[in-house]
């Protein structure tokens, strides 16, 4: 019996097998073969997947970009909202396949998405301390704080950030910085409680 559509996507998502590549070409999964190919080191075929359906698929648009920002070769802008929507995603997705040389590019190409839309610093620096990657991640976090320093979410990751390094006290400044902000933050309160306990 083959796959099923959730099958082959949790196939692509972990990176457990090849069996949803000729899954997604049998039925017409355009999207998901784009992904494929990009995961699989092939941007240029990711590249032409995505942007054969980019004009009504705002995801495969994106594609299209990341493919290009891969290989080291930006064509085009992606928009606000495609970086908002998709960007930590799949800059993650790229950590999971061990693509250090295609999250590398997308680094050097920070500046550019920061001036599309500044929340990227953020992103990045989320995606980077949640694999352990905590100075890279306190970089980007630093690049948002001067255009975000009024969001309650980036003083959270950098109170998460200096709880990962056990600075208790500069992580309780950022909590009660990030609540002041937002009193309700779950998270936040959450990770207040803990650093109570230190």
């Amino acid at each position: 019996m083959g796959l099923t559509y959730l099958q082959a996507k949790e196939e692509l998502l972990t990176d457990s097998g090849t069996d949803c590549q000729q899954f997604f070409k049998d039925n017409g999964y355009i999207l998901e073969l784009g992904y494929y190919e990009l995961l699989h080191k092939n941007c240029s075929e990711a590249r032409k997947l995505f942007s054969s359906i980019a004009e009504n698929d705002i995801r495969a648009n994106w594609g299209a970009y990341l493919a290009s920002l891969c290989n080291n070769h930006i064509s085009g802008y992606p928009s606000y909202m495609e970086i908002r929507n998709f960007f930590e995603v799949d800059l993650q997705l790229l950590l999971n396949y061990y693509l250090g040389d295609y999250v590398e590019n997308i680094c050097s190409y920070s500046e550019i998405l920061g001036d599309i839309n500044s929340e990227v610093y953020k992103y990045m620096g989320r995606v980077f301390l949640k694999n352990n990657y905590t100075t890279l991640g306190l970089i980007y976090l630093r690049q948002g704080e001067d255009c975000f320093y009024k969001d309650p979410e980036l003083h959270y990751l950098f109170a998460e950030y200096y709880y990962k390094i056990k600075d208790y006290e500069t992580a309780k400044m950022y909590i009660n910085r990030c609540l002041r902000l937002l009193p309700e933050y779950y998270p936040a309160i959450k990770l207040y409680k803990i650093l109570e306990t230190l």
